[in-house]
């Protein structure tokens, strides 16, 4: 029974009259898809880039607080950025302190009166780095804190 359907199909070429003109009006309709689709990601906003902070000493003793802690925002290739926010928080939470880097990516930040989490001898200073343009920088443990 098979073999007479196909002795039929190739005898009966009226199924592939207009296959030529189908194919070329699919391409068309595909091509059209992709390059509507090619605009619409072309059109995507650029991501915003990585940045990164560093301190100038990885741990300090609340019995000599340096007069200010000097943070580095970095971008990817290692350059600094400017401008971009940088706050600090208490190991305990209670007090935060700020500032704007210069040109060279650098901000001196003043530390004053904060203290650890009550029963603890250590905690950790955390930072916050925002800049336009750049994704949030966040390190919970960016400086050691020990007790006195």
């Amino acid at each position: 029974m098979f073999s007479n359907h196909s002795k039929n199909f190739r005898k009966n070429e009226a199924g592939t009259a207009g296959l030529p003109l189908r194919i070329l009006v699919l391409t068309i309709v595909g091509m059209a898809g992709f390059a509507a689709t090619l605009a619409a990601v072309s059109e995507t906003p650029t991501p915003p880039a990585p940045m990164y902070a560093k301190a100038n000493l990885s741990e300090l003793s609340l019995s000599s607080v340096p007069a200010g802690l000097l943070v580095t925002v970095l971008d990817r290739e290692n350059l600094g950025i400017e401008d971009a926010n940088v706050i600090i928080r208490s190991p305990d939470r209670k007090a935060a302190f700020s500032g704007v880097t210069d040109a060279t990516g650098v901000v001196r930040i003043e530390l004053l009166n904060f203290s650890l989490p009550a029963g603890k001898n250590e905690g950790y200073l955390g930072v916050k780095v925002m800049k336009n343009g750049y994704r949030d920088y966040t390190d919970e443990y960016f400086v050691k804190v020990t007790g006195a």
